[in-house]
């Protein structure tokens, strides 16, 4: 069974050779696992039985991207992030300027010169990228900082606490920025499924609706300023017949029969320290209607367990998923770079041992 043919059994709940797998690891993560296995990144990919495989969004050919004398560069939406180095090594990019965040007028809104235009985009590569992956189950889900989104994508322009106000204060005007957000990312996922020419088979968002112990907005706010765009999301995938693919990090068992009742798929990344989102007790409750995907903690075993403990969880995963399904197992996110690397490795060596006694 080919890796793209387990993605849709998995989905269609029928019978498996064994759970899809899938591998998820910051750059600097994977640089250090392909010089300490001596491989190339796909073969990494292929050391994990990884069946999922992700293409780049559509190339950005628009007006030059502002750079700043302090290092910082504008996106596409106008927001300035600069790239900082910590003590280890590590490399992460943040925002440094909220663009949007004085704003207080539903003109102001409209007026803001930095909405980006899907007429930026070169898509004529996607059919090509996705055509690289012949056998996988192909997955788009655009750059990781420009996904689609809408909370996220608010705060950004907006800022975390400005946006949590609006909620509330400033309503009609939260609602303005998201009306732009959504009606480009439509825009611009019409034109790559276009362009996908019916090679692709999956499309992800992703989008933080939940922290540790709950959700950031409440649920009536949750479906009323996200819920609406993030069907149209869904039922446009849906029109070119795609299975569709939700990452949210944080506590959110509350939303999640909203996301069974509005057609989503798979969801991602299933935290399991994060409050109600113990593995076993979601797939018994809602098991028989979405697809997990995740699962492995990367806050507790991947970070601070042995090998063994990584090992023992792994298995411990497939305990709970492999007679019924609806699981593709993976890390809850990316895997740091400051992970212990014989824990990666520990990961990769459970990957290899289940997959190959499948």
């Amino acid at each position: 069974m080919d890796s793209r043919t387990r993605i849709r059994r998995t989905i269609g709940r029928k019978s498996l050779d064994r759970l899809p797998l899938d591998f998820w690891a910051a750059d600097d993560m994977v640089k250090r696992l392909c010089t300490s296995f001596g491989i190339s990144r796909e073969f990494l990919w292929q050391k994990a039985h990884a069946d999922l495989r992700y293409i780049p969004g559509a190339d950005y050919i628009g007006p030059p991207l502002e750079t700043f004398s302090d290092g910082s560069r504008r996106d596409i939406w106008g927001v300035r992030r600069k790239t900082y180095t910590t003590a280890s090594g590590v490399s992460y990019t943040n925002v440094v300027e909220h663009p949007l965040q004085d704003a207080n007028s539903i003109a102001e809104v409209e007026d803001y010169g930095h909405w980006p235009d899907p007429d930026w985009f070169d898509y004529s590569s996607i059919a090509d990228h996705c055509r690289e992956h012949a056998g996988y189950a192909v997955a788009f889900s655009g750059g990781r900082l420009n996904r689609t989104s809408q909370l996220k994508a608010g705060m950004y322009l907006r800022g975390v606490q400005t946006v949590l106000e609006d909620t509330i204060c400033e309503p009609k005007l939260l609602e303005a920025i998201l009306e732009r957000v959504s009606a480009f990312y439509l825009e611009y996922n019409r034109r790559v499924f276009e362009a996908a020419a019916g090679n692709l088979d999956i499309f992800m968002m992703g989008d933080d609706f939940g922290m540790q112990q709950g959700l950031i907005v409440n649920k009536p706010a949750w479906q009323r300023f996200f819920q609406p765009n993030l069907q149209r999301f869904i039922d446009l995938a849906k029109r070119y017949d795609l299975t569709v693919m939700h990452h949210s990090c944080g506590a959110i068992r509350p939303l999640i029969p909203d996301f069974i009742d509005m057609g989503l798929d798979i969801l991602n990344p299933i935290q399991p320290e994060a409050q109600g989102m113990d593995p076993a007790s979601l797939q018994k409750e809602f098991g028989r209607d979405i697809v997990f995907h995740g699962t492995i903690s990367i806050q507790q075993t991947l970070a601070f367990g042995s090998p063994q403990d990584v090992k023992d969880e792994v298995r411990q995963r497939i305990g709970t998923f492999e007679p019924a399904g609806g699981c593709i197992l993976c890390t809850a996110h990316n895997i740091q770079a400051d992970v212990p690397l014989e824990n990666a490795e520990a990961l990769l060596e459970a990957y290899e041992s289940y997959a190959g006694s499948g």
